[in-house]
């Protein structure tokens, strides 16, 4: 089963982290087969986004709350279950002691049409 850690990361130190070069350490987790892919974000200010009010589109730039946290990157991991994932989630976590790391199940799914 597929599953993605999304990796969150506090707002103030996002600039120096984004900047740097990943730690050997992660960069290690990331290279095992089960990781399929690993996105880093950049910080929520170079966000746009997306939404309706009373049927018309707006576009604002920056994320859609104010948090003192945000979004810093993804990673799809693929384990036999939620153990699994959580396995792998709670080491990168102990890697980097500033970031809270949600674990979600990925709905695999055909897209239908053409």
């Amino acid at each position: 089963m597929k599953y993605v850690l999304l990796n969150y990361t506090k707002a103030e130190a996002s600039g120096e982290r984004l900047a740097g070069e990943i730690d050997p350490r992660i960069a290690a987790v990331l290279e095992r087969p089960a990781v399929s892919g690993f996105v880093r974000l950049l910080p929520a200010e170079s966000a746009t986004t997306l939404s309706l009010e009373s049927r018309k589109l707006l576009m604002t730039d920056g994320p859609f709350v104010d948090s003192k946290e945000f979004l810093a990157g993804l990673i799809l991991v693929e384990a036999d279950d939620l153990d699994g994932a959580l396995a792998i989630a709670a080491e990168l976590q102990e890697l980097d002691l500033t970031a809270a790391i949600e674990v979600r199940p990925v709905l695999e799914q055909e897209l239908g049409g053409a």
